[in-house]
């Protein structure tokens, strides 16, 4: 019923270069006759579409872009200081952490001055908008990027309902919560009981673990030979404007990114190699040994997700140091790096020298080391979800909808660790309460798989992900929509069911 959600409610979008909240957009206003808002986080070729797109009725659209411009102004320190008083932010936290801006952009500089200019023109420019609409809605992906994720936490400071799309940590479907990696209904955790043995759950994990859709998903969008030459031949070939006027392109000279490219492909070999050469591919499992998988660098789950917990080797040594004696530490790369070309041989022999730890290689098992290992640590990732799986107690620096369960507790601070890693040593996971958290996941779940279409829509319109700044146009987006009409079922329903909920509360 259109009715349900009346022309009185006025939701906004964040869309950007995957075109799922463009999809999105489509497909919920045939349900709603609410007021459709956009900001736009695109390219400028990209953005000649949604200038002219007659698909979905935007009541007013912004481009991001436009309004954080290369031209230089001294910061305004008042304003910047009186913005993070009043929703009570910390802007150096976001920008430190922003990969544009510092230790993965390493082809142009950013100077203090230029981070904070960038930092005021959004504060401004997002503060303008949502004084101007009022929406009751906010509807956006899991932000990756400094900018996505100071709006998200401002909308949520002035009590804009936020409807935030993240992975389930099972299943590779997706969860609609207000906040990342939470789940929003939790009040009946303790009813959800349905009786599965360990072992039914373990069968269960092993058919519907998300490291399968990660690794079809990477499977499916590696580039091929004839991709990058075609994407590389139209780079070329076109002016890069991007360059003038999108800050995340800013030093991005053609000659750099062939130069920039073309040494990423040589030391993915390197490291590779040194990898396959280096890394334990045996592993002695009869020790004692906490297990601690290392995280994707350039990842939300670090540098939003655990701001101050982003250097894993100090992460490591830490740990190491608050070992009982008699244990040891393994350490696994994780096979999705291959999309960060590896890491830097160095930073392999730092942690190999470390005294009392084990690297081991990213293609051995890692449900031999789950069901092997007496306690698992991981920064922000699903490993400690899935050491419930193998009855293993977990640690985890941050705060998910998985540390509900008794037997995963948070580091909150580095010298607690050595009582937390001791405490968490003696737990004995009940499998009634990962049983209830897998029927509570269940429910909070909506059928959308993300990553398939992402890998679809990069496969069609960017070179399998190998260039973004597209001319894209309406019909062959249509056709596409009309393609993906069942995928987008489940995502539609899902979203319109939430901002009902949203509305009666």
């Amino acid at each position: 019923d259109r009715n349900d959600v009346s022309m009185e409610q006025k939701i906004l979008f964040w869309i950007d270069s995957d075109f799922t909240y463009f999809g999105l957009a489509y497909y919920l206003q045939k349900k709603t006759n609410a007021d459709f808002f956009a900001i736009i986080d695109i390219t400028n070729k990209t953005k000649n579409f949604f200038k002219t797109q007659k698909l979905v009725n935007f009541k007013e659209t912004w481009f991001y872009f436009d309004h954080i411009t290369k031209k230089q102004t001294k910061p305004d320190y008042n304003y910047l200081s009186a913005f993070e008083n009043k929703y009570d932010l910390n802007l150096w936290e976001l920008a430190t952490n922003e990969r544009i801006f510092y230790r993965f952009y390493d082809v142009y500089k950013f100077t203090d001055d230029e981070i904070l200019s960038i930092e005021e023109k959004s504060c401004k420019f997002f503060e303008s908008v949502l004084d101007e609409i009022k929406p009751d809605f906010f509807i956006t992906k899991e932000p990756a990027f400094h900018h996505l994720e100071l709006l998200y936490e401002l909308c949520l400071k002035k009590g804009i309902n936020v409807l935030l799309l993240g992975f389930s940590e099972f299943k590779g479907e997706c969860i609609i919560s207000q906040k990342p990696g939470m789940l929003d209904t939790i009040d009946d955790f303790s009813q959800m009981d349905s009786g599965r043995s360990l072992e039914e759950l373990q069968k269960l994990f092993l058919k519907r673990k998300v490291s399968k859709q990660i690794k079809n998903y990477n499977d499916q969008h590696v580039n091929s030979n004839f991709a990058l030459l075609n994407a590389a031949f139209n780079y070329l070939k076109e002016p890069n404007e991007n360059i003038k006027t999108h800050y995340n392109y800013f030093g991005r000279k053609k000659s750099k990114v062939v130069t920039k490219f073309l040494k990423a492909s040589l030391d993915k070999k390197t490291r590779k190699s040194f990898i396959d050469s280096n890394l334990l591919s045996e592993v002695d499992l009869n020790k004692k040994y906490v297990y601690f998988p290392l995280a994707v660098d350039l990842e939300r789950n670090l540098l939003i997700d655990a701001p101050f917990y982003t250097n894993q080797i100090e992460i490591i040594r830490s740990v190491v140091k608050s070992l009982p004696v008699g244990y040891s530490l393994y350490v696994k790369e994780n096979p999705a790096q291959v999309s960060r070309e590896w890491r830097d041989i160095n930073e392999y022999k730092e942690i190999m020298n470390i005294p009392n730890t084990y690297l081991i290689h990213p293609s051995y098992p890692s449900e031999k080391l789950l069901e092997k290992c007496g306690l698992v640590i991981t920064i922000a990732g699903t490993s400690a979800f899935e050491a419930t799986f193998y009855n293993k107690p977990a640690l985890t620096f941050t705060n998910r909808s998985y540390t509900i369960l008794p037997s995963i507790n948070i580091i909150k601070e580095i010298p607690s660790m050595p009582k937390l890693i001791r405490d968490s040593l003696k737990i004995k996971p009940d499998p009634k309460d990962l049983d209830k958290y897998l029927n509570l996941m269940d429910k909070n779940s909506i059928e959308f798989h993300w990553m398939e279409f992402s890998a679809l829509f990069k496969n069609k319109f960017y070179y399998q992900g190998g260039l973004v700044d597209v001319d894209i146009s309406e019909i062959k987006i249509k056709n596409l929509l009309k393609e993906c009409e069942d995928t987008f079922q489940g995502l539609t329903l899902g979203h319109f069911k939430k901002i009902q909920e949203m509305k009666k509360k």
